[in-house]
């Protein structure tokens, strides 16, 4: 799940990073007046992906990557609920990926705890 995750933040991160202003069109918001602004943080989500990489091959050994993963999803949440509503759609996304991969590494630590 936290790969499919990575591939979700590439799809938008990568095309924004080139063309922020026609990617922030496209899901719903207006025309940007600095477009570096929106690619560095684009760049900034690929990033941020590529830290998740280590917990999704090994979250027993990378136990705290892989929390930090599940809160940096939540971050995302609310980040995008209370300050840009407009982007709803980065929230939701980011609620998807937060709960079904903070519910399998409850999971995993049950199961870890029971073997």
């Amino acid at each position: 799940m936290v790969l499919l995750g990575v591939v979700a933040n590439l799809l938008f991160a990568l095309p924004a990073v080139v063309a922020p202003d026609a990617v922030i069109r496209l899901i719903g918001g207006g025309a940007v007046a600095e477009p570096v602004w929106p690619a560095f943080a684009a760049w900034l989500l690929i990033l941020l992906s590529l830290f998740y990489l280590p917990a999704a091959y090994d979250p027993f050994h990378y136990r705290a990557i892989a929390m930090l993963t599940v809160l940096a999803r939540f971050a995302g949440v609310v980040f995008f609920t209370l300050l840009h509503p407009q982007f709803a759609l980065f929230a939701l996304m980011d609620l998807f990926f937060g709960v079904t991969q903070g519910a399998l590494l409850l999971l995993l630590r049950r199961a870890e705890k029971t073997a």
